[in-house]
């Protein structure tokens, strides 16, 4: 199986198509219900998708997902399959966009994020999901965006939440501790070499911190899985905050967040690895997947 999904891959990056197009092709809409492009904030950028599943018959746990593109590209059209994927295992997802260089600078896209998260707990309830059962995830640039809010008390105190109204976060190879920046785009999105050391999620741990699922491709040419994801773990799991953490094989820093998709899911398992994260309440206690 994992050799046709990389075979499948091959065939898609040869034939010079987005690869995000085809996994969202590939993706079946029956599973959900899609409300699209509603505004949480004033800027076009501000905007968000949320995919309910079908035939719900109670409220649903929740996952607000950001994209990765190193703070400077990406839409979250190009992540339906991350929402497919996720309402198909009963989860109510919500994919938000959030300004990018050069439009903001760090830490505006931060201030979005939460802006967003916001907007989930007020409002998610009309889309049947549960406000009390909130998770944020991440891939990339996204998966820092995540972990930030989970773990920087000021970026939610901005808008009169806090960091507990998460029941946990899942971070996808994470950009955790990255500084001197050496990425050439990502320099002047943290004003290099002004970087400040708090935009470092591994300088914000702290032991109230909500639980944490780290992932990450053990073979990560973009982004250093031990000293990111490995790092983090550490500091996090010496604060006393439970955090369980993957490394897969076969799969890199793409791939990784493309093992959600149907036809990649033999890559690795990061979609069963996240819906039970979720479905346990991030560990609080046992739960069969569906």
């Amino acid at each position: 199986m994992r050799r046709t999904a990389l075979m499948l891959w091959a065939m898609l990056v040869l034939a010079g198509c987005s690869p995000t197009m085809l996994l969202n092709a590939l993706a079946p809409e029956s599973v959900y219900h899609k409300a699209e492009g509603l505004a949480y904030g004033d800027d076009p950028r501000q905007r968000l998708d949320v995919y309910t599943p079908r035939h719900l018959s109670a409220p649903a746990p929740v996952v607000l997902f950001f994209y990765g593109g190193s703070w400077n590209s990406g839409e979250r059209a190009d992540y339906a399959f991350v929402g497919e994927a996720l309402a198909a295992r009963g989860l109510v997802v919500v994919i938000a966009d959030y300004r990018l260089y050069p439009q903001v600078r760090y830490p505006a896209f931060l201030h979005d994020s939460a802006q967003a998260l916001a907007w989930v707990v007020r409002e998610v309830a009309a889309y049947q999901g549960d406000p009390q059962q909130l998770f944020v995830m991440g891939h990339s640039a996204g998966a820092y965006n995540a972990a930030m809010l989970a773990l920087d008390p000021r970026l939610l105190a901005a808008v009169d939440l806090s960091p507990d109204v998460m029941r946990g976060w899942i971070g996808l190879a994470g950009p955790y501790d990255f500084l001197p920046i050496e990425n050439p785009a990502v320099k002047p999105v943290f004003m290099h070499p002004d970087s400040p050391p708090d935009s470092q999620p591994i300088n914000q741990v702290r032991a109230e911190a909500p639980p944490a699922l780290l992932v990450a491709a053990a073979e990560d040419a973009l982004v250093d899985p031990q000293r990111n994801t490995g790092g983090l773990a550490r500091r996090l799991g010496e604060a006393g905050v439970r955090v369980e953490t993957h490394y897969y094989t076969g799969v890199n820093h793409l791939t990784l967040v493309g093992a959600l998709a149907r036809p990649l899911r033999g890559l690795a398992p990061v979609l069963d690895d996240s819906v039970r994260f979720v479905l346990s309440d991030a560990g609080r206690h046992a739960r069969t997947l569906p």
